[in-house]
């Protein structure tokens, strides 16, 4: 079995475990006084790359859920830790409607919480996101 890795640089590993492990559901695997790492195999790996977002880099990551429920159990576990966030329903966005949960993670890394709803023919239904503004609903820390 392969696994996407993904690495990101932390200020406060403590608040950042915290994090993640609430937004995963599950402790970290290997948890060092520098370190932690999860090797989740739910949730697999959805991998995208466009052209229209702003700076080059990352721009958001996400969780994908294969139904509503999965997609509010995992919004209920962000709000019961009083993880803010901002939620977005049959929104339009990379050719696809979905309903949506966004937070940030204590870095100000967006991340997207969703479930495809269905496929539309355009990258979203916003004129103003269309010529290069991504699809997260915000931008800088704070924003949920």
């Amino acid at each position: 079995m392969s696994r996407m890795h993904i690495h990101i640089a932390v200020a406060d590993l403590a608040q950042n475990i915290n994090f993640y492990s609430t937004l995963f559901g599950t402790p970290p695997t290997v948890n060092k006084p520098d370190y932690a790492r999860w090797e989740l195999s739910d949730p697999a790996v959805n991998f995208a790359i466009s052209s229209r977002g702003g700076a080059p880099g990352l721009d958001h990551v996400g969780i994908q859920t294969n139904d509503a429920a999965e997609l509010a159990t995992l919004r209920g576990r962000l709000e019961q830790a009083g993880i803010a966030g901002q939620r977005q329903d049959a929104t339009a966005c990379c050719y696809a409607r979905s309903d949506k949960h966004w937070t940030q993670d204590p870095q100000g890394i967006a991340w997207e919480a969703f479930r495809t709803l269905e496929s539309i023919p355009t990258f979203n239904n916003d004129a103003k996101t269309d010529i290069g503004i991504s699809c997260v609903p915000f931008s800088g820390a704070g924003c949920c």
